[in-house]
């Protein structure tokens, strides 16, 4: 791996001092490096200290949605900030017409991420103990949206550390204030009608990232209608974990997701789930493994049926 700092002396050639000194500005040049996918345990334990990174724990449960902030309280990741779904990564919903977790609106967005002090020159670490799923993914997407490229996600979440036995901390945290400026990139979303034009294609690239049986509509136990846009393929978000919890390779990824593009290529990628928040799972994993930028259907599932008009499929993939 190349340094920034590479140098055209030898270090044998060098004294005790002056070699220290060489050794530390090949670490520091790594470690200033920008995460933009994923960050293991042991790089993210290496900047607990550095004042230019910015941890959030987003752990949450979506049946009890104030839960995982009290165990937050408890125990956390040191300096983390919580980030709640609903209250700061989502916007309010609005009955038949949104749906469960809109978007925030931008204002609200970059105001929240200013006050946690992002701003361009900082490394943004998000966690949570479902893999990436809720909703550690759904922070690394909206960052990205807003065009904040240096975020991660904590590779095998909140048990990987406690696995590692690195530290923890207690109490609420707070972060100093910044100005963030957003650069919006409307580009990575999909809204409804253009899902509906590119769900008629011969070949969608459209893939749903729910579970199997949500997917063909037997057993939906959270929106009110069962089963998924036509012309979906279901690409569970939990298939890029392997057994402990962690990403699977970029290589496994990779091959992965192009046997499921079709032929006509990947320009016209796009995920969604059941309210936008898993869906940037596949979204992370298919930019992790080097496929590019696909794009989200925010409103996802349960937007897609608050219309009448809008067709919904049973059974198996399209």
């Amino acid at each position: 791996m190349p340094s920034r700092c590479s140098q055209k002396q030898n270090p044998q050639n060098l004294d005790t001092y002056s070699r220290k000194r060489w050794q530390y500005s090949i670490t520091a040049s790594y470690d200033s490096m920008a995460f933009t996918t994923l960050i293991p345990a042991t790089d993210l334990f290496s900047r607990l200290r550095d004042p230019e990174v910015r941890i959030f724990d987003c752990r949450f449960s979506l049946a009890a949605p104030d839960l995982k902030m009290q165990e937050y309280l408890q125990a956390h990741i040191p300096g983390s900030l919580y980030a709640h779904l609903e209250r700061d990564l989502s916007g309010p919903v609005i009955p038949g017409k949104t749906g469960r977790h809109p978007l925030p609106e931008m204002d609200r967005l970059t105001d929240f991420f200013g006050k946690n002090g992002i701003d361009e020159g900082v490394q943004v670490v998000a966690y949570d103990d479902t893999g990436g799923a809720i909703a550690s993914a759904r922070l690394w997407w909206l960052l990205r949206w807003l065009g904040h490229e240096a975020v991660a996600v904590l590779d095998g979440g909140w048990q990987t550390w406690l696995e590692a036995g690195y530290p923890v901390s207690s109490g609420h945290e707070s972060s100093s204030t910044s100005k963030f400026i957003p650069k919006p990139r409307p580009e990575l979303i999909a809204d409804a009608q253009e899902v509906w034009r590119i769900s008629v294609q011969p070949a969608a690239n459209l893939f749903d990232a729910r579970s199997a049986d949500r997917f063909r509509g037997e057993n939906e136990n959270i929106d009110p209608v069962a089963g998924h846009i036509p012309g979906a393929r279901n690409v569970p978000y939990h298939n890029n974990l392997d057994e402990t919890g962690r990403f699977r390779s970029r290589d496994r990824l990779r091959r992965q997701y192009l046997d499921l593009i079709s032929a006509t290529g990947s320009q016209q990628v796009v995920f969604y789930c059941g309210s936008g928040v898993t869906a940037c799972h596949d979204l992370l994993a298919y930019y992790h493994a080097g496929l590019g930028e696909a794009r989200l259907y925010p409103g996802s599932w349960s937007e897609w049926i608050t219309s009448d008009l809008r067709p919904a499929a049973i059974g198996e993939d399209a």
